[in-house]
């Protein structure tokens, strides 16, 4: 088959990888791509929103199936466009991408159907908004209604802040038309679980869980950002909390969906929060995670392909999935001052002397220039190792990312460091964190 990926970061990569190595794929193209997805597909420089192109694309080269991975087609309906124009494409169509569109959608949509998650309020109005965070107890969470690319989740440690974030998104319009409602919920603690999994509308298979780390800094400081890293398995997520997770978690939010008229046939991602008082939701997304995708492909032993075309079949029940009984450590280099304002165009060093046995490189923001890879985007590569255990992951993925150098280069030097990334650490030791 012929495959095209829509997209062009790190979790890209990870798939086009993952697709190369499949027995039924003959050739896999990416667009738009990066210098290093280059290296295993053919890249087109058609960009990820542009719909109409990639269907002419498409039909003119011979696409047999087109993969979807990024949020904003997914909401835009990409989906249902490659379907009207009769082509086949793997994804959750507009009405089930809402899931991650709205997260006012999302917060009523637990509500009604006894999904656990955060006590919330929505609000469109800042003095009505303002009005709420004044009754309720610091810290809250301040969420942006639509898509933020990963920057409209603010948590506020007190109300002159929380003043200032609403204003920036309701009337400053931080966040365009995304910022026209806000969720303002309580703040939770616990250890965030992100797990992945695999849906054909009616069944859901989950995938290993892993542990994203999102704050910028060491030590779980810092502003949000896109992710820094992360690991697979996620040591606090146990078969006890899985079992949990599906009976009251997975199973219920395929099945609202569908009886929503949203059927969901895709990769569908849990945020999870493993609570004192059990696991609850912090958002959904309709697409895999990014780093996460990057810490748990390199575990997956049977053919994606497979697993995608038993989804789109609706055969799920008839396919066993299995997966490698190791650990995979994700580390991100990214541009100085990501996620704030930062240079580009840097030559990246060391690719080649940081791969070695059970590490891979993602590439998320670079492109080829002349004939020298340069950073293009905030988080530039993701060096992810594989080892039997997490501690020798962790070993393996810090030795190798430090063969790498660009200007400005920086990364977090606790990825997977459970001493160091403390799940139960008071948010007023480590500060508030606003729109940058």
């Amino acid at each position: 088959m012929n495959i095209l990926v829509v997209g062009g970061g790190g979790r890209e990569h990870a798939f086009c990888w993952a697709l190369s190595k499949s027995r039924r794929v003959r050739r896999v193209y990416c667009a738009p791509g990066n210098a290093g997805i280059a290296d295993i597909a053919q890249v087109v420089d058609i960009a990820a929103a542009n719909t109409d192109e990639l269907i002419a694309f498409a039909k003119n080269v011979g696409i047999d199936l087109t993969i979807c991975t990024t949020e904003d087609p997914l909401a835009n309906g990409i989906v249902d466009a490659f379907a009207e124009a009769g082509l086949w494409i793997f994804g959750p169509n507009a009405a089930a991408a809402h899931i991650e569109g709205s997260k006012a959608y999302a917060k009523d949509f637990m509500k009604r159907y006894k999904i656990p998650t955060a006590a919330y309020e929505i609000f469109d109005n800042m003095h009505a908004a303002m009005a709420y965070a004044a009754s309720c107890r610091f810290p809250i969470v301040v969420k942006a209604d639509g898509l933020a690319q990963g920057k409209g989740v603010l948590i506020c440690h007190n109300l002159e802040v929380t003043e200032r974030t609403l204003h920036q998104i309701l009337v400053d319009k931080k966040f365009g038309e995304s910022g026209s409602k806000v969720v303002i919920e309580e703040y939770l603690e616990g250890a965030e679980c992100s797990v992945l999994a695999f849906c054909d509308g009616d069944r859901i298979i989950p995938m290993p869980s892993a542990k994203d780390h999102k704050a910028a800094f060491d030590g779980d400081m810092g502003p949000n950002t896109g992710g820094m890293g992360a690991i697979c398995p996620n040591p606090y997520y146990n078969e006890e909390i899985a079992g949990e997770c599906m009976e009251k978690i997975y199973l219920p939010t395929v099945k609202g969906l569908k009886e929503d008229g949203r059927e969901f046939v895709g990769i569908l991602f849990f945020g999870l929060m493993l609570t004192n008082d059990g696991p609850k939701v912090i958002e959904y997304n309709c697409r895999p995670g990014d780093p996460e995708t990057q810490a748990i492909l390199p575990l997956l032993e049977t053919d994606i392909l497979e697993i995608i075309l038993a989804c789109m079949d609706k055969n799920l029940d008839n396919l066993e999935i299995k997966w490698k009984n190791s650990a995979v450590c994700c580390v991100m280099a990214v541009s100085g001052g990501y996620p704030g304002k930062y240079d580009m165009g840097h030559p990246i060093i060391g690719l080649d002397q940081a791969l070695e046995r059970g590490t891979m490189i993602f590439h998320s923001g670079t492109k080829q220039e002349n004939d020298r890879i340069v950073t293009a985007g905030g988080r530039v590569v993701a060096l992810s190792a594989e080892s039997e255990s997490l501690d020798k992951a962790r070993e393996k993925a810090y030795s190798a990312i430090r063969k790498l150098r660009f200007k400005g280069m920086r990364f977090r030097s606790d990825i997977g460091d459970l001493g160091a990334s403390n799940p139960a650490a008071k948010l007023s030791d480590r500060g508030n964190f606003e729109i940058s």
